[in-house]
């Protein structure tokens, strides 16, 4: 499916010739979630900037498969619940479909189970709804831009669970060193390679190196599936 020529920047060279289209003029979004409320305030929120435009919205799984094949957004920002199902199972289903198309989870569910779920079925994001405007718009575009993010609170759960004496239930985390018990820790906190470096004085391309070794010994391909991964099989005494 073509975009419109209107959806996209094209740059013009010193002499006026048409160089390559560089990029989208509009991140394209799509809204879902059971209550029109909710999709009506972050419609205006959105609709209040310049580079984020809301194509579809949606309520409810089989909606959002359809409405998602047929406008191909850059981003779906999806609750957890739906009428018919779980925003989960449409975003496994999106995601196997488009590719291309990132999904933000935004619930008021603090959950690190579904938050593991959602991961896993190829949620670039999890925030919770308690979440101030700006930091969603945010939180949209760097998404759009192909980046993960979790919710501070998420974050915190796991790293408490780290700081209180955490008890490693599960064999691929038993094979990860000190250091990339370390790294795992900084990458959950959403740091970049070159922002854990600085933390842990080594060179960016060392930790590119040591994210490389976590990915693969946790059996994942992504960075925020590893978070998402500590979340699930890290246990503290007693809970």
């Amino acid at each position: 499916m073509r975009r419109s020529d209107e959806d996209w920047i094209v740059t013009a060279t010193d002499s006026g010739s048409l160089l390559d289209i560089a990029r989208p003029a509009h991140l394209r979004v799509m809204l879902v979630d059971d209550h029109e409320i909710v999709r009506s305030g972050i419609k205006a929120m959105l609709a209040a900037t310049d580079d984020i435009r809301v194509v579809a919205e949606a309520e409810s799984v089989g909606e959002a498969v359809r409405e998602a094949e047929r406008t191909r957004p850059d981003v779906v920002v999806m609750d957890i619940r739906l009428v018919d199902g779980s925003g989960i199972e449409a975003t496994r289903e999106i995601r196997d479909k488009l590719p291309g198309t990132h999904v933000l989870m935004l619930t008021s569910f603090a959950d690190d189970e579904a938050l593991y779920a959602a991961i896993m079925a190829g949620a670039a994001g999890y925030v919770l709804k308690q979440i101030k405007g700006g930091d969603l718009v945010r939180g949209i575009r760097s998404v759009g831009a192909g980046q993960s993010l979790l919710d501070p609170a998420l974050t915190r759960l796991v790293l408490d669970r780290l700081r209180r004496g955490k008890h490693l239930q599960d064999e691929k985390l038993a094979l990860l060193s000190p250091q990339e018990e370390k790294i795992l820790a900084l990458v959950a906190e959403g740091k970049t390679n070159g922002q854990i470096g600085a933390d842990l004085f080594l060179a960016e391309k060392t930790v590119k190196n040591y994210v490389s070794s976590i990915l693969g010994k946790l059996e994942v391909a992504r960075r925020s599936e590893a978070a998402a991964y500590l979340a699930r099989h890290t246990a503290v005494p007693g809970e």
